[in-house]
Formats: C-alpha cells, structure tokens, sequence
C-alpha cells in the first residue's frame, strides 16, 4: 500500500517540532520525505529526552518514514546536490528565520529558476515580512502576541503554559500541510509551484474564532473566565473530592439536565438556565462533584449521556476503550528486528494507510543511498564525505 500522497517527493530542511511534525504527515500519508540536516549541527531534537535505547522518542516519533542526508550547506558541492535532487523533488520545507535561504543559494526563487513546479514552504515564527521578521519566539510568544493567551487562564492568576505546542503544531504544522496541499492541487491545474509562507503567529491569531469574530464585528473584547467557553461559565473543570478532575461541557439543555440529574440535584437546572450568575451554579457543581470520588463519577457518567468526561492521564487514556478502538497506537520498526511504540497516524482513510517503515533515522543514515541514486559513485561520495560536505 502507498498511501493518498505517494506521487509527492519532499525535501525538509526544517528541524524541532514545526516542520517536523508536518512532514511526518505527509510521510505518513505515503510522501517520500527527505531530511537535509547539517552534519555538524544536528536538530536539538535528537538529543531530547526520553531516550528509548539511546534515541529521543520525539525524534523517533516525529520523523519515522524519513530519509536522512546529511550536507554541509555551506560548501558548493552541497548546493549542486541540493539542484538535481529538485529534479524530482518538487515540495521543499523549510524552517530558518527569513533570508537564510537566499544566502545559502536556495531561496524560492532561484529554485524555482531549476523547477518551475517547486512548490516551496517556509514556517517561521513571525513570516517572512513585518518588523517581527528576524525576531526569535517560541511557541508561548506566538500565542502571547496572537491574543490567544489574553482569554486562556485565570482571571486571578492568569495565563497557563499548554501542555502542548499549540502555535507550532496547530499553527505551523496542520496550517503548512494544509497550504502545501492546496498548492499541489493548483500545480495540476497551472503547471506551477509557488512559495508558500507560514506564520505561527499568523494562524495562532486565527484560531481566535470565536473570540476573534465577536471582538472584530462587535468590539465584545474577551478575557480571561468572561465567556462561555473560557471558565466564564460552568463548562468547566471540576475537581473530585480525591483530588482528580472530571470535564464538564453541558452546554445544551438537554445535557444540563442530565447532569443535575445524575448528581442528585435536578433543581439545579433552573439556576443554570437563569439569568443569575453563572458562578453560583458553578459553585453549586462544584461542591456536588467534591461529594464523590474520581472512581464513582466515572461510573456515574459512564451510562449519562451528558457531555462529561473524565480528565485522564496519557496512561489512562491509553487504555480508553474510545481510544483503543480507533488503533491510535502503532508498532514501527527500529531497524534492528524490534520495534518502538508511538502514536499512530490519526487520519483513516477506507482504502488504508502504509504500515510504518522505520523510525526516525540516524543522522545521515541514507547517505550513500541517495548519492547513489543520482549517480554518484562509491569513490566520489568519500571524496564529499572526507571534504566534509557529506557525513
């Protein structure tokens, strides 16, 4: 099985979580993908921990079904390896701040000069014009800046840190696959690539949907706890009188009444429903939900179609009935006869997806093989690796 994008063939120059993460879809999905790392400056990532065996699991992860060649891209010889793998190569990813590219001699548009098809994608923090353009961030900066941390928190002690990379992955990431993808299906029509940029800041700002639309067209500016989805009402969390968190999203009054109901307090529904404020009613859950233990409120909930649920831990979640049936975890292949355990590709697709290949590679593992395949002998791959140019 090759999978939906088997016809693509990507270069990634990109490295930590942004890129990464992006092309491990489009690999997932079937794509040839390509790393080009520095030899002597290898992606953080590989030293992350956890290690499994003396790897980082993250990269092991977020680069399985990868190919590694590893090029100094400083050196000449480098940049005219780079020019005839565009031959067939006709998706590139990239992740330095602006202009880095250009002076390396591999910038949009003296690519697109070799292949007028290329189809070039650059995440950055900030894109590729603006004042901000050269600025380093990170992840917590681009959704400080995009407003998104202005509404998420508490109001008495404000903004959270996420527990996952929401501008980098939501931002970069799904936003990059979902450009790259459009541009490919322009390509078939025109004939032509184009450059694509991505800002993480940009569509971190966009993922302000509701708040965002409702301050633009009505000037409702949002804050921390003073909507209904941020904390300003009871669809919340609420913790257990053991200390656990169970999630309440009752919105509908349907749902609403069956959660007074299996609580034991269906007159609750009327102050949910008043126009009273909304945190009496969360005090009063709030102390019907300290009552019981996390155990109990599972089974409670359990059998009550009323939009709760508990707040597991990875390992609970796990063995979730819900998560193990959709096969969100998968066996793939060290290279050695064994083989890790990592999260799945979640997309299902009727026709299927290929099984996992291997993963994440060794830096420069595929080397000699991609020399090889463009027609570079046994002795002119030394020559490149003792000059430094290939590791």
């Amino acid at each position: 099985m090759q999978g939906p994008l088997a016809s693509l063939k990507v270069l990634d120059f990109s490295t930590l979580l942004p890129g990464p993460f992006a092309s491990l879809l489009l690999a997932d999905m079937g794509a040839e993908v390509l790393r080009i790392e520095s030899p002597d400056r290898p992606d953080l990532l590989r030293i992350l921990p956890p290690h499994d065996q003396g790897v980082s699991a993250s990269h092991a992860y977020l680069n399985r079904n990868k190919r590694s060649l590893a090029l100094d891209l400083k050196q000449p010889a480098a940049l005219e390896i780079i020019k005839r793998l565009l031959a067939d190569h006709d998706i590139l990813l990239e992740q330095f701040r602006p202009g880095v590219m250009e002076r390396l001699g591999l910038g949009y548009e003296a690519l697109k000069a070799i292949n007028p098809r290329l189809i070039y994608v650059s995440i950055t923090g900030y894109g590729q014009t603006g004042p901000y353009r050269d600025r380093a961030g990170h992840d917590i900066n681009y959704l400080a800046l995009a407003g998104l941390a202005s509404h998420t928190g508490r109001a008495d002690s404000g903004p959270l840190p996420l527990g996952i990379q929401a501008a980098d992955i939501a931002g970069g990431s799904l936003h990059g696959v979902i450009g790259l993808l459009a541009a490919v299906i322009a390509r078939q029509q025109s004939g032509q690539g184009q450059h694509l940029d991505v800002s993480m800041t940009d569509c971190a700002f966009s993922l302000n949907a509701l708040a965002g639309a409702g301050y633009l067209a009505c000037g409702v500016e949002p804050a921390r706890e003073n909507h209904v989805l941020n904390g300003g009402s009871f669809y919340d969390y609420y913790r257990t009188r053991d200390g656990r968190w169970m999630s309440v999203g009752s919105l509908e009054p349907a749902f609403m009444r069956a959660l007074c109901e299996a609580l034991g307090r269906p007159e609750l529904r009327a102050l949910g429903l008043s126009s009273e404020p909304a945190q009496r009613f969360k005090q009063e859950l709030q102390s019907e939900f300290e009552k019981h233990d996390f155990a109990e409120l599972c089974a409670i909930f359990a059998k009550v179609d009323a939009c709760v649920e508990p707040v597991l831990g990875l390992d609970e979640a796990l063995e979730h009935p819900q998560l193990n049936a959709r096969e969100l975890v998968t066996q793939v292949p060290r290279g050695d006869g064994s083989s890790q355990t990592q999260m799945a590709c979640p997309l299902k697709f009727s026709e299927g997806l290929p099984e996992p290949r291997h993963i994440g590679a060794r830096l420069g593992e595929h080397t000699n093989e991609v020399l090889g395949a463009l027609g570079f002998s046994a002795e002119r791959i030394e020559a490149l690796r003792k000059h430094g140019v290939v590791l």
